[in-house]
C-alpha cells in the first residue's frame, strides 16, 4: 500500500514542480486534444457538409464557444459550493466522452446533440482541473507561475495534436473517425485523473460541510448532475438559433457581476481590491479573445478559401496549419519566454501582470498587421501566400504567452480561495463573450455571396484583420497606461 500524502507534503515540495502538476497535466493534455479537435473542425465541417453559408458559420461557431465557456463559470461555481473539483471534472469529462461519440456516430443528423453535450461537459471539467493546479502551492510560492506555464504546456500540446489530427482525418477519410479521436483520447485523460487522484491529498474534495448528512450530500450532488442534464436542451435551442444568442450574453454577463458583486461584499477592504483588479483584467481579456479567436472562425475559412496549400516547398492542408501553427509556436518559445522574463526579473526589470497583458495586446495588433499583409502576396486569383500567414501565428502567439498563461495564475492570486472555482469560471466566461464577439466579427468579414470571387473574400477577411489589428493596438497602448492604477489595487500580488 502507498503512503497517504498529505497537502502539507505536496506543497512543500522540492524542486520546480509539484509530482502531482504532471497527472493534472496528462489530463488536461488529453482533454484539450478533443476541445481544440473539436474546435478545428467546427466551422469547416459546418461549411462542407452541413452546408452552411460563411455568415452563418462564423456565428454558429461564435455561439458554440461562447456556450463553451459560458459553462465554465456554472462548472466552477457548483464545483465551489457543492461538488468539489474532482467530481466537477470526473462528471464533465464523461459527458463530453458521450458527446463526442453521438457526434462519430452520425456527425449531421446528430450534430447539436453530441456539442450540446460537449459544452455542459466542458463547462465542468475546465474551470476545475485548472484550479486544482493553484492548490498545489501555497499562498505566495512564487514557483506558482511556473506551474502554470508547465501546465499551459500541456494545453498546447492536446491542442498541437488534436488540430493536426483531427481535422486532416475529417476532411480527408471520415468525419465520424474524426469525432470518435475526440471522444477516444478524451477517454485517456479521463482515465488518467481516475488513477490518479488518491495522491491529491484533500485537493478538490466536496466542500459541503461535514455535519451534513450523506444522504443530503447525495441530493445536492445528483441534483446537480440532474440541472445539468436539464440545461443540454436549453443549450441545444440556443446553439441552433444564433438569434437568441444574443438576449442569453446579454442577461448572463450582468447576472454573473452581480453575483460576484454580492459575493465580494463577504471579503474585506484589501480582498475587494484585489477582486476589482481582477475583474479589469477579465474586462480587458475579453477583447483579446475576441480577436485571437477569428482562428477558429474566419481564419479557418480564410485558409479554406484563400491560402495555397505549399509552405516552403511541402504540401501541407491549410487548415492543419491553422489549427497546429500556434500550438507550435506556443510550446517552441514558452520555455524562451519564461527565461527572458527570469533574466528580466534577476535585473530588476521584468514588467509586472498587467504591463505584460499591454505586451500581449501590441504583439496581437502586430500579428494581425501581418494577416492583413498577406494580401500583398496573393495572386491575381486571390490565393495567397501560407508562409506569411504562419509568421502572423508565431506574433501571436507571443502575444498569448504574454496573457493567457498569467491570467490562469493571477485569477488565482488576487481571489480568496474559497472564491477560486468562481473566479477561474469568469476568467473563463471572459472568453466565452470573447468568442461571441468573434464570431460576430467574423461573420462581418465574411463576404455576403459565399459564391463571390476569391479575389473578394481576400480583400473582404484582411479588410477586416486590419481593422482589428488597430483595435489591439488602442487597447495595448490603455492597458499599459493603467497599469499603475491596476498594480496598486492587485497591493503585494506580483
Amino acid at each position: 500500500m502507498s503512503k497517504t500524502v498529505t497537502l502539507e507534503e505536496i506543497q512543500d515540495f522540492k524542486g520546480k514542480y509539484p509530482k502531482q502538476i504532471w497527472y493534472l497535466f496528462l489530463s488536461e493534455m488529453w482533454e484539450r486534444f478533443s476541445f481544440y479537435g473539436m474546435r478545428g473542425m467546427l466551422t469547416v465541417f459546418m461549411v462542407q457538409k452541413l452546408m452552411m453559408n460563411e455568415k452563418d458559420a462564423n456565428l454558429r461557431y461564435g455561439a458554440t464557444q461562447a456556450f463553451v465557456y459560458t459553462m465554465t463559470f456554472v462548472g466552477g461555481l457548483f464545483a465551489d459550493k457543492i461538488l468539489g473539483f474532482r467530481k466537477s471534472v470526473f462528471w464533465g469529462g464523461s459527458l463530453m466522452i458521450v458527446g463526442s461519440f453521438i457526434l462519430a456516430a452520425s456527425p449531421v443528423n446528430l450534430f447539436y446533440i453530441g456539442i450540446s453535450i460537449t459544452i455542459v461537459g466542458t463547462g465542468f471539467f475546465k474551470p476545475n482541473i485548472s484550479t486544482m493546479v493553484g492548490n498545489l502551492y501555497k499562498e505566495g510560492d512564487p514557483r506558482r507561475d511556473a506551474g502554470f506555464s508547465l501546465f499551459y504546456s500541456g494545453i498546447n500540446i492536446g491542442a498541437l495534436f488534436g488540430g493536426l489530427l483531427c481535422v486532416w482525418v475529417g476532411k480527408s477519410y471520415s468525419w465520424n473517425l474524426a469525432f470518435s479521436f475526440a471522444g477516444i483520447f478524451m477517454l485517456f485523460g479521463l482515465l488518467i485523473f481516475t488513477f490518479t487522484q488518491r495522491l491529491l491529498a484533500n485537493i478538490g474534495l466536496s466542500p459541503l460541510p461535514h455535519h451534513l448528512s450523506s444522504l443530503k450530500k447525495k441530493v445536492y450532488e445528483w441534483a446537480v448532475y440532474a440541472g445539468s442534464l436539464a440545461t443540454i436542451p436549453l443549450i441545444l435551442i440556443l446553439v441552433r438559433n444564433t438569434r437568441y444568442t444574443d438576449l442569453f450574453m446579454y442577461t448572463v454577463g450582468p447576472l454573473t457581476l452581480l453575483y460576484i458583486f454580492w459575493e465580494m461584499r463577504r471579503f474585506t477592504k484589501a480582498e475587494q481590491k484585489k477582486l476589482w483588479a481582477a475583474l479589469i483584467l477579465i474586462i480587458f481579456s475579453i477583447f483579446f479573445w475576441a480577436f485571437f479567436e477569428q482562428s477558429g472562425g474566419s481564419l479557418s475559412l480564410f485558409a479554406l478559401y484563400n491560402l495555397k496549400d505549399n509552405m516552403f516547398g511541402l504540401h501541407i492542408d491549410p487548415n492543419v496549419i491553422n489549427n497546429s501553427a500556434n500550438s507550435v509556436f506556443v510550446i517552441l518559445f514558452s520555455p524562451l519566454i519564461g527565461l527572458i522574463w527570469l533574466g528580466l526579473h534577476k535585473r530588476k526589470l521584468e514588467p509586472n501582470t498587467v504591463v505584460k497583458f499591454g505586451l500581449g495586446f501590441l504583439f496581437l495588433s502586430l500579428a494581425f498587421f501581418a494577416f492583413y499583409a498577406v494580401r500583398f502576396f496573393a495572386d491575381s486569383s486571390g490565393m495567397a501566400d501560407m508562409n506569411l500567414f504562419s509568421v502572423a501565428y508565431l506574433i501571436i502567439s507571443i502575444g498569448e504567452l504574454c496573457l493567457s498563461p498569467i491570467g490562469l495564475s493571477i485569477m488565482t492570486k488576487l481571489s480568496p480561495q474559497r472564491l477560486w472555482g468562481v473566479m477561474m469560471g469568469l476568467w473563463f466566461l471572459a472568453s466565452a463573450y470573447g468568442q461571441y464577439v468573434a464570431g460576430i466579427l467574423g461573420a462581418g468579414m465574411a463576404s455576403a455571396d459565399d459564391k463571390a470571387p476569391l479575389v473578394q473574400k481576400l480583400n473582404a477577411y484582411t479588410d477586416g484583420y486590419k481593422q482589428l489589428a488597430i483595435y489591439a493596438l488602442i487597447l495595448g497602448v490603455v492597458m499599459i497606461l493603467i497599469a499603475p492604477l491596476v498594480k496598486k489595487l492587485m497591493q503585494d500580488v506580483k
